[in-house]
């Protein structure tokens, strides 16, 4: 019986030693800010800026009151090309913050990146241009 008292003490620390600690990044989840082949939305970047144009709605409380600005939104595109958790790197305005993280939430798959040949979940950050011609700004 002596045994087993020293045995379960042992069995349940190897266990633990061999348990990830709590927070640490598995390897394979890693969240890259720079790989060797950037992630690439359908079409190049040129289809990006016609998506961005097409699906952006000028807020109409940033109109009424003449808000503009660039604002920067922060997403990972994952290992399947998805985009996933954006939020606002640098905003203007809530509405136009808002309107941003809408439409890149909307934003359809990627070519996800590579580094070393392996595809991994990259950080990528894109300027959400609001800007009101001379006729909305009066």
């Amino acid at each position: 019986m002596k045994t087993l008292k020293w045995l379960f003490p042992i069995v349940i620390l190897g266990l633990l030693l061999h348990m990830p600690a709590m927070g640490q990044e598995n390897a394979e989840e890693k969240v890259y800010n720079e790989v060797d082949q950037m992630p690439e939305y359908p079409g190049g970047i040129e289809k990006l800026k016609a998506f961005i144009i097409e699906n952006v709605s000028y807020p109409e409380e940033a109109k009424k009151e003449g808000i503009q600005g660039k604002v920067f939104i922060s997403f990972t595109v994952n290992k399947n090309g998805e985009v996933i958790d954006a939020e606002v790197a640098r905003g203007v305005h809530t509405a136009l913050d808002e309107e941003a993280l809408r439409v890149v939430d909307l934003m359809p798959v990627w070519t996800p990146g590579k580094e070393d040949g392996k595809v991994v979940n990259v950080r990528f950050t894109i300027p959400v241009q609001f800007k009101l011609d001379s006729k909305e700004k009066e």
